[in-house]
């Protein structure tokens, strides 16, 4: 049998529900997923087997009018995900139906040189079923999509046949990593992406928005737990005692929390140590950029 290897990237508005389905088409967690739009902030790569092709996925931010340094970056990374692709996987939130945000990226997206682009109507669960077919048509009339489905990526209804329509448009080749890895992200920023992810759920407001989080140390100890120290920076120092809480309850939780998450993800105990440092403009820092990933 020919092996198959290619590149899909998943485009789509803030919060259509991009890093779910990488999450559920990879069978594992390696992107975060809030209720929040913007969570994800660089291209996250799964690697997905599919028979003998080697489908690789890219997660990219969602796409949506920047106003600070980081915002631009997060959406050329998701410009630059979709221009390296073999197959752009536009993914529409079937609630949200056709804004001028989808109007956007279809349009930018016939801006470029030719591509093969599918259609993916996501959220399906959400929407009668006698609105799904005109909004289908909809949408088509926006750009020529090769191939549409309708999916909900929460559920896993419909996930299955777009696995298996990829796997067969992949362009034969060698695969490019090994079968038994499921990404390329480096456990460093992993555990970084698990605190931020936290952070997302347990605050409120602009605080997930004027974070980030660095990995500063990440070692396997004698006994095989897994020590890491990692530092969330904030604009201002209201937000660091917003982010503490009272008495230390809040970033105790988030810590809590992501030390689950981590533990299971890398199946090892794992001692987690978090330090919240006030940093100013850290969103304009190529320092801080550059370790996201986005310089």
């Amino acid at each position: 049998m020919t092996s198959r290897c290619g590149y899909a990237a998943i485009l789509g508005a803030p919060n259509a529900g991009k890093s779910t389905l990488l999450n559920r088409l990879a069978g594992a967690k390696l992107s975060i997923v809030t209720p929040k739009a913007q969570t994800t902030r660089f291209r996250v790569l799964g690697i997905v087997m599919e028979g003998e092709t080697q489908i690789l996925l890219v997660d990219t931010p969602g796409i949506f009018a920047p106003r600070r340094r980081l915002d631009r970056l997060m959406v050329e990374a998701a410009w630059g995900g979709a221009a390296d692709a073999d197959i752009v996987l536009l993914l529409v939130d079937a609630g949200a139906g056709l804004t001028e945000a989808v109007r956007g990226i279809a349009a930018g997206l016939q801006g470029e040189r030719q591509r093969r682009c599918w259609l993916v109507l996501n959220k399906i669960d959400r929407v009668a079923t006698q609105q799904l077919l005109p909004l289908t048509a909809a949408l088509n009339t926006l750009m020529p999509f090769e191939r549409s489905f309708m999916i909900s990526a929460a559920s896993g209804d419909g996930v299955g046949a777009l696995r298996e329509a990829l796997a067969a448009a992949m362009p034969p080749g060698p695969h490019l990593y090994p079968e038994d890895d499921l990404t390329d992200l480096p456990d460093r920023l992993l555990a970084a992406e698990i605190v931020r992810e936290q952070i997302f759920l347990q605050t409120t407001a602009e605080i997930p928005y004027a974070v980030t989080v660095e990995t500063e140390s990440f070692r396997t100890l004698a006994d095989g737990a897994i020590r890491i120290e990692a530092v969330i920076y904030v604009a201002r120092g209201g937000q660091k005692a917003i982010l503490i809480g009272e008495k230390g309850r809040r970033i105790r939780t988030i810590g809590s929390r992501a030390r689950e998450a981590l533990a299971a993800i890398l199946e090892a105990p794992v001692h987690l140590f978090l330090h919240v440092k006030e940093r100013p403009g850290w969103d304009e820092e190529t320092a801080r950029l550059r370790a996201l990933g986005l310089e």
